[in-house]
């Protein structure tokens, strides 16, 4: 998944690429490898922000917290988006049938809220939003936040054993390089951990996953969408950016430090 941006028509990636390092690194959207979920994460879902006339600006994936509140990256609520409206289907047909883009039908509405400290032009150092839904959506699990600063132990786990995580998203399934396949089926897969506090590139706010046939990865409209921490139900991160086109890696931004965790937390109950 990568930073999925602002379409401008609905799909599109962001305006403005940042280059990381040398490399071109620009917001994230699509499981990639990876397969249908089903109804294994019912408690992931597609968002579309509207702008304050109700037009709709990109889509993203993200995750329930509570019956209210639904976790997604910072990129995927900023300006101009005000609200959003949110599906909880697995395949295309339905979300679809149920409004998509405009909201009504199946989604629930909801309004955007972006980290204060989010800056569009380094969106990566603050990348998490939240969408406050005006009705509960009522499910047997929800996604958990992870304890402050827990994910550090996995740098001295990385080596010695394999550290994965499952992601989920409705985004590209590939880039071919200009080719794009793209459906609004909620997908699965199952990316390695690559990188974790590393000076200069993901720094402490951000860890990069595998993005291969091997373990899938994610793409374009995936941004927003969780990394459950192995096979658990807590968001170790959110899909925030993707590296050459939705392969090598994928960025994600860490829910476990303070400025995230605690900013998230004010808004559950």
């Amino acid at each position: 998944m990568h930073r999925s941006r602002k379409p401008r028509s609905l799909f599109a990636s962001m305006a403005t690429a940042i280059a990381l390092m040398a490399v071109l690194v620009a917001p994230s959207s699509a499981i990639t490898n990876g397969q249908l979920d089903g109804n294994g994460h019912p408690h992931v879902g597609i968002m579309v922000a509207l702008d304050a006339t109700g037009a709709p600006l990109w889509r993203c994936s993200g995750t329930l917290l509570s019956p209210t509140v639904y976790l997604t990256a910072g990129h995927c609520t900023e300006a101009p988006a005000v609200r959003a409206a949110v599906w909880f289907e697995p395949d295309e047909d339905a979300i679809r049938a149920g409004g998509y883009p405009f909201g009504g039908g199946t989604s629930v509405a909801g309004t955007t809220h972006t980290h204060p400290d989010y800056d569009p032009n380094a969106f990566f150092l603050r990348d998490v939003g939240v969408v406050v839904l005006d009705t509960p959506v009522m499910r047997s699990t929800y996604g958990a936040l992870p304890a402050v600063n827990s994910l550090d132990k996995l740098a001295k786990q990385r080596g010695k054993q394999e550290v994965w995580f499952t992601a989920v998203g409705y985004g590209l399934q590939y880039v071919n390089p200009v080719v794009e396949q793209a459906d609004l089926d909620r997908h699965v897969a199952y990316p390695k951990l690559n990188q974790i506090n590393a000076p200069g590139f993901t720094g402490d706010y951000s860890m990069l996953l595998s993005n291969n046939a091997k373990t899938g990865g994610t793409c374009f409209g995936d941004s927003g969408g969780p990394n459950f921490l192995g096979s658990s139900n807590v968001v170790a991160a959110v899909t925030s950016f993707g590296i050459n086109n939705c392969t090598g890696v994928g960025g994600v931004f860490r829910m476990d430090r303070v400025w995230a965790h605690e900013w998230v937390s004010g808004f559950l109950p």
